[in-house]
């Protein structure tokens, strides 16, 4: 069983504070940031949700090590279809949360 206690990660939580910090600090510290060009202020804006994104993807995708498909895997899969179709995160996340439900129930009975 794995120690829900360790401290040998703590540094890692405290650089990726850091790091997230620095990120979204940026715009707020460095005068004249919004004379960058587009795509550099896109890339900016988006590298919270890319890191959360494959923080989120490393726990539903990969167990010990190895890939994993289970009905978390299928419903993010789902949501991100419907929510990419319909152009809506509200409708992506409802519906990941409804199949990630059903299977869990399905395959629990």
């Amino acid at each position: 069983m794995i120690d829900p206690l360790r401290t040998d990660l703590l540094p890692l939580a405290i650089l990726g504070g850091i790091g997230t910090y620095a990120a979204r600090a940026i715009p707020l510290l460095v005068p004249g940031i919004d004379r960058l060009p587009a795509p550099a202020l896109d890339y900016l804006r988006l590298i919270g949700p890319a890191v959360l994104g494959a923080i989120a993807a490393a726990n539903v995708f990969v167990a010990n090590g190895s890939l994993r498909v289970g009905p978390e895997a299928v419903a993010v899969v789902t949501g991100a279809v419907v929510g990419r179709w319909r152009n809506s995160l509200l409708v992506g996340m409802a519906i990941s949360v409804a199949v990630v439900l059903l299977l869990r129930a399905t395959i629990a009975a």
